[in-house]
């Protein structure tokens, strides 16, 4: 059996920048799913957050079709939700709270398409009778466990927004624990956060989250971690950067880091990648997970730093198959060799071979 994991598809974003959209690439990857005997959809499949739902849905709809007609007719599809489309998840996780405490959440639930009315839709462009809906990871194989992700928004020390939230909402929900934590540990300050941005995605018309807020975060991210030659106001504001993070941690909101730099950024990621593995006892040789939008490990990455110390014989090995949206903030002169350069995927097969790393489409086509 062959599966193949796709992540971080971003179908539906405002900016155009979701490359699934595009003749191009959509046709060379459907051209790449013969074969494949189940294709996992590993979180952000829909672009939820730039504006009403309706928009998003509109546009992806005919990426997933021709996906879901390009896959061999007993081919199976699961979807896994992540952070920027949890509504697929999110009724299902309501309603099992609706009338009696519920029980802990496992490492794979399968709700099934029934877990709401976005993940019906999804699963009926796909294929209804082949589809269905894995949350909050999926086991491909003994060995391999397949997550989007987002968990690692409530550990990492990068001081993104979605991190200053949970560290807000830590002071209200607790921190999770290092050790025998469950994913509503997780759950418990992530969903709030995720139910506060999707209500205002779908507000009237301009009074949404939107793609350009999301993007100005991004450029003040890189305009922070520069490269020795930023404006004179960029140093200065850089320099007030170690004072915020400090009051930061002060207030009970980090641990963060004040240190911004291109290798920190995957450091960070990767680090609180491993504490989440570790935190959730998942008892894996390999674990597959996305979210970062930075495929790995690559030729001439660190493996040590893709490698959770501590966790089962040997360390568990973390793979990421990257992204599908144009990255030019972080791409910028790069190709199809550059970390955040769209078009990969993850094969993993029943042999007990280890995930494969594989570039799927080169040609993007006009970004």
């Amino acid at each position: 059996m062959r599966t193949l994991v796709l992540s971080d598809l971003h179908l539906g974003g405002r900016r155009g920048r979701d490359v699934l959209r595009r003749p191009g690439p959509l046709a060379a990857l459907c051209a790449r799913l013969a074969g494949v005997d189940r294709l996992v959809l590993l979180g952000d499949v829909v672009e939820l957050r730039h504006g009403p739902r309706h928009e998003a849905l509109a546009a992806a709809e005919g990426p997933l079709r021709a996906i879901g007609s390009a896959l061999d007719p007993a081919a199976e599809v699961v979807l896994v939700a992540g952070n920027h489309d949890h509504p697929v998840i999110a009724p299902w996780l309501a309603a099992r709270a609706a009338d009696a405490p519920p029980p802990r959440l496992a490492l794979e639930e399968r709700p099934g398409p029934g877990a709401s009315p976005l993940a019906a839709r999804l699963a009926g462009w796909l294929g209804a009778e082949r589809t269905t809906v894995a949350y909050p990871g999926v086991w491909l194989r003994e060995d391999v466990y397949a997550h989007h992700g987002h968990y690692l928004d409530r550990l990492t020390t990068l001081p993104t927004m979605e991190r200053l939230a949970c560290g807000a909402m830590s002071r209200i929900v607790g921190r999770v624990p290092e050790r025998g934590a469950t994913p509503d540990d997780f759950e418990a300050a992530l969903g709030p956060i995720y139910a506060w941005i999707d209500n205002i995605a779908n507000q009237p018309a301009g009074a949404g989250w939107g793609a350009d807020r999301q993007s100005t975060s991004a450029r003040a991210w890189l305009a922070l971690a520069g490269d020795g030659t930023r404006p004179w106001r960029t140093r200065a504001l850089g320099a007030l950067v170690p004072v915020a993070v400090g009051a930061i941690n002060r207030a009970g909101a980090g641990p963060v880091r004040s240190e911004l730099s291109g290798p920190e950024l995957r450091r960070a990621s990767l680090r609180a990648m491993g504490d989440v593995v570790r935190a959730l006892d998942v008892r894996a040789a390999y674990v597959v997970f996305g979210h970062t939008h930075r495929a790995g490990p690559l030729p001439g990455d660190d493996r040590h730093e893709w490698t959770v110390a501590g966790a089962g014989a040997g360390g568990t090995r973390l793979v990421n198959p990257g992204c599908w949206v144009d990255e030019p903030l972080f791409a910028a002169g790069g190709g199809p060799d550059h970390p955040y350069w769209a078009g990969r995927g993850v094969v993993v097969d029943d042999d007990g071979s280890p995930p494969r790393l594989e570039r799927l489409v080169e040609d993007l086509g006009p970004a």
